[in-house]
């Protein structure tokens, strides 16, 4: 593999710990050898969330997703580090890269300079654009695409305010080098434009000629967009002029192995098990807990996965509004919902009390319950005697009652409010249900409009953007509307740090803090599972090779169809 240029030093400094992983091809451990072609359907994470946008410049948080096939990033994760090749690394986070599993995809290599502080890129050849009848010829990716593609982020009326704030400007040196010039250091550097949500390159001549229109989508990656019905069906087929390869049992193959990559859009959980059964899907990404065991009684040979939900889910107490303007009354909820039980009992065990807002994944930023404090440790103790002696305290000895606002598209949020509302009846704290569609509760939330409680759930993104989404004033994932100056600044003070051992010890201690003033009534995280055909090979489960982005994970997987024939489908 090629070593990465940057300067040593200044790497350890800033604690980038990025590897030198800019190669055309990587050498893989598996115990087959490919046979190219195919067709591989999937249900994906999304299979019920039909296409948003085609355009990153929209700012939405799919699209990466939908375009990741063809629209390819400058890093993305490095998954040779994956744990079914002898790795550490789960590959299901979904906008976390450790610093040390990031690779080049389209950036051969990268340099950090100072004064002033800048990164620069240099571009791998063979990257191109296939010829697209009626919107470009056929040519090699140049720096300018990039400066053009983070051009038209930067000034999208839809854009988060502040998401490029470190970066001075974006310029291209010579035709194969992008050079990144900060204002100031961001941890985040490499997520917000580099593998993050938004950070797909493309070139002008797709604008030109209509991204939104999925018939004029065009890109380097190794799948290309020919078919799409909404709400249906996505078809990506192979890109003949795809400059990747993979080295597999010594033998280098050309990327992608599969001739289509084909995404099923089916909302019914139901309906998705029976395409699985029948062959009809190859790959289901997400399976919830309670569908687990069917599955396993009617198809054994299925092959699975298990993670954490990446998606922290909690009641929000709106912290402007009372009586949750009181502390007491907000550690008062907590210890008053038995969340042990709902682990047991209504998850069957197949989740985990404490994941949030830190996740188990995030190495080096997540801390353990039992590390905590014990003023945080009681939170997750059932404690109803506890409860009603601080709602007494803050004046509410015989409780009081409010609004909750969840949305109807989530099956496991209906069923688990009614749970949580029970508990907290116990102790004299009523709550009036408001159930809304999709598009009522996504209104509210957006509008800050929402009711005293609201129950829903965020993602987590990665260690510091959890923290920021969550808990700083204007967020759209602040719920709570949590505020407080201090905590804003200390968080700000975390992004800025170079050495990420440092910065780690300053998101714990920031992330002790916010759980201890209990914005939210903290609920456990379940477990979501992913099955699989054995006749999908060179895959263990892996869902996001980026934010939200599993193309380089398809353009590294085989069919075995001798074996699929032979199990009779």
């Amino acid at each position: 593999m090629q070593q990465h240029t940057r300067k040593r030093r200044f790497a350890a400094a800033i604690g980038l710990g990025l590897a030198a992983l800019a190669a055309s091809s990587v050498q893989t451990r598996a115990s087959e050898t490919p046979t190219p072609g195919g067709v591989i359907e999937i249900a994906t994470l999304y299979r019920a969330l039909p296409t948003l946008s085609w355009d990153p410049a929209d700012w939405n948080w799919k699209v990466n997703h939908d375009t990741g096939q063809m629209f390819e990033q400058l890093f993305a994760a490095d998954l040779t580090k994956a744990k079914r090749l002898g790795g550490p690394y789960s590959f299901y986070a979904d906008a976390w890269l450790p610093s040390d599993a990031i690779r080049g995809e389209l950036a051969e290599s990268w340099e950090w300079k100072q004064n002033p502080l800048r990164l620069e890129v240099k571009l791998r050849d063979g990257a191109r654009f296939p010829a697209k009848p009626g919107v470009m010829e056929a040519r090699d990716l140049v720096a300018d695409d990039v400066v053009y593609a983070y051009n038209r982020l930067l000034q999208s009326p839809k854009k988060v305010a502040g998401y490029f704030d470190h970066l001075e400007k974006v310029e291209a040196k010579d035709p194969k080098t992008v050079v990144f010039t900060f204002s100031k250091f961001n941890s985040e550097w490499g997520y917000r434009f580099g593998y993050g949500y938004f950070s797909g390159i493309y070139p002008k001549e797709v604008v030109q000629a209509g991204i939104s229109d999925w018939k004029k989508l065009n890109g380097t990656g190794p799948f290309l967009l020919t078919d799409f019905v909404q709400g249906s069906a996505a078809t990506y087929a192979r890109n003949p002029d795809y400059w990747g390869s993979e080295k597999i049992d010594g033998k280098e193959f050309k990327l992608p192995l599969l001739d289509k990559v084909v995404f099923r859009n089916i909302r019914d959980p139901s309906t998705a098990m029976t395409a699985l059964r029948q062959g009809k899907v190859d790959i289901l990404e997400s399976v919830r807990w309670s569908d687990v065991d069917p599955l396993k009684k009617t198809s054994p040979q299925l092959q699975w996965g298990k993670w954490l939900s990446m998606f922290g889910q909690y009641l929000a107490m709106r912290t402007d509004t009372k009586p949750f303007d009181d502390i007491r009354v907000r550690r008062a909820l907590n210890m008053a919902v038995n969340k042990k039980e709902i682990v047991d009992s209504y998850y069957g065990g197949q989740a985990e009390m404490f994941a949030y807002p830190q996740h188990p994944d995030y190495t080096g930023y997540y801390e353990t319950l039992d590390k905590m404090p014990e003023s945080i440790r009681e939170l997750y103790a059932y404690n109803p005697e506890k409860a009603k002696k601080l709602l007494a305290e803050a004046g509410y000895p015989k409780g009081f009652s409010f609004k909750v606002q969840v949305c109807t598209c989530n099956p496991d949020h209906m069923e688990l409010l009614p749970l949580v509302a029970a508990y907290l009846e116990q102790v004299g704290v009523k709550l009036e249900i408001q159930p809304l569609e999709y598009g009522a509760f996504l209104a509210t939330a957006l509008g800050k409009t929402h009711a005293p409680g609201f129950f829903t759930s965020t993602p987590h993104s990665n260690p510091t953007t959890t923290l920021r989404t969550g808990f700083l004033p204007g967020q759209q994932a602040n719920a709570s509307m949590y505020r407080d100056p201090e905590f804003d600044r200390r968080l700000a003070d975390a992004y800025a740090e170079q050495d990420e051992p440092k910065r780690q010890a300053m998101i714990k201690d920031l992330t002790r803090e916010v759980l201890d003033k209990a914005p939210y009534v903290w609920l456990p995280t379940p477990y979501v599972f992913t099955a699989w055909w054995p006749w999908v090979k060179n895959y263990g489960g892996e869902l996001r090779a980026g934010a939200n982005r599993p193309g380089p994970i398809y353009a590294r997987i085989w069919i075995d169809q001798q074996m699929k024939k032979k199990m009779g489908f």
